[in-house]
C-alpha cells in the first residue's frame, strides 16, 4: 500500500514567544516492510536554524530553533510511504517465553546488548507489582511467547475502555490500572510494563493507522490521528508488533514513524520556549491511500 501522510500541528500562544527550541519525530521510518519515499516538514515562522539527524534509537529527527517573535507556531509534515507489512509466524510455533527471557538476559552479542535496554524502567514505564500480577495470567509455564503476548494484548483490549478525555501524557500507569481507561499510548505503556515485568524486552512504537469512514459516511480529511502500539523482541524473529487498542497485529495499514523506550522518547513534537503565556494546540492528521 502507498500512503500520503499529512500531520499538521499548530500552537497558539496568548503572549509572544521570543525563542523556542523544538524537536520533531514526524518522518516515517524506512525498515523491513516499509519505505519512506519522500518527506518534507514546513515550519512557520521560518526557523533560524534547522538540522536533521538520526537519534540514539535510529529514528529520523528534525531539530529547529525559532528566534522570530511569534504567537503561532505551525509545523506541517507531508510524507509518502510504501508499506507492504510483514506477517509474523503463527503464535503457537514460537519459542516458550521463558527461553526467550533466558536468551535475552544470558546471550552474548552487540544486538542483545542493545535489546537489553528495553528490559529496564523508563520515564513513563515504571515497575509495578500489580502489573506483574496482571501479566502473569497470560504467561503460563512453557507457553509460546507470541501466543502469550497475543493474549495479553487481547486482555488489555477487553479490560480497558478507550477514553480520550481521561489521561494526559503525564498520567501514571497506576491511574490507568485503577480506572481501567486510557488511550493508545496508555495501552502500549501498559503492555510494555507487563512484558518488562516478565523479563521480556518491549518497546514503544509511534506512527499512524489508516482509518476507515463509518459505513455510508464520507472520508473526512484531517480526521485521522497519530497512533501507538508496542513490540516485543524474539531472537530469530527480531521485533514483533502488537496493537492492544485494536487487538490486532499491525498490518499494511500501519505506518511506523519511530520507536523508543516509551512515549517520552518519540513524541511527534516537543520543545522549550521563552514567553508564550497560555497556549492552545490543534492537530490534524490525514492518512490517504494512493494508487500503486
Amino acid at each position: 500500500m502507498r500512503y500520503r501522510v499529512t500531520h499538521e500541528t499548530r500552537y497558539h500562544y496568548s503572549a509572544p514567544v521570543s525563542l523556542c527550541y523544538s524537536l520533531a519525530h514526524l518522518t516515517p521510518a524506512t525498515l523491513p516492510g516499509q519505505t519512506c519515499l519522500g518527506s518534507r516538514i514546513d515550519i512557520q515562522p521560518l526557523p533560524a536554524a534547522r538540522h536533521e539527524r538520526v537519534d540514539f534509537f535510529g529514528n529520523r529527527t528534525v531539530y529547529f530553533l525559532t528566534r522570530q517573535l511569534h504567537q503561532e507556531l505551525s509545523v506541517r509534515a507531508v510524507s509518502e510511504v510504501d508499506v507492504s507489512g510483514s506477517m509474523p509466524p503463527p503464535p503457537e510455533v514460537s519459542a516458550p517465553w521463558e527461553s526467550v527471557r533466558k536468551a535475552v538476559t544470558e546471550g552474548a552479542g552487540a544486538e542483545l546488548g542493545e535489546v537489553r535496554q528495553f528490559l529496564l524502567e523508563s520515564p513513563l514505564v515504571r515497575a509495578d507489582v500489580e502489573l506483574n500480577g496482571y501479566a502473569a495470567a497470560a504467561f503460563t509455564p512453557g507457553r509460546p511467547i507470541l501466543e502469550a503476548v497475543a493474549e495479553l494484548m487481547g486482555s488489555i483490549h477487553r479490560d480497558f475502555a478507550y477514553d480520550p478525555h481521561f489521561t494526559t501524557v503525564s498520567t501514571p500507569l497506576s491511574a490507568v490500572m485503577e480506572h481501567r481507561r486510557g488511550v493508545c499510548q496508555d495501552f502500549a505503556h501498559l503492555a510494555i510494563a507487563c512484558l518488562r515485568a516478565q523479563g521480556l524486552p518491549a518497546r514503544y512504537v509511534s506512527g499512524y493507522l489508516e482509518t476507515e469512514p463509518p459505513p455510508g459516511g464520507p472520508r473526512l480529511v484531517g480526521a485521522d490521528a497519530s497512533h501507538a502500539w508496542f513490540s516485543v523482541y524474539v531472537p530469530g524473529l527480531d521485533w514483533v508488533d502488537f496493537d492492544p487498542t485494536n487487538d490486532q497485529v499491525p498490518s499494511d495499514r500501519y505506518i511506523t514513524t519511530a520507536h523508543g523506550r516509551d512515549y517520552s522518547d518519540v513524541p511527534p513534537l516537543k520543545g522549550v520556549l521563552y514567553g508564550g503565556g497560555q497556549h492552545t494546540l490543534e492537530v490534524a492528521v490525514d492518512v490517504m491511500r494512493l494508487p500503486n
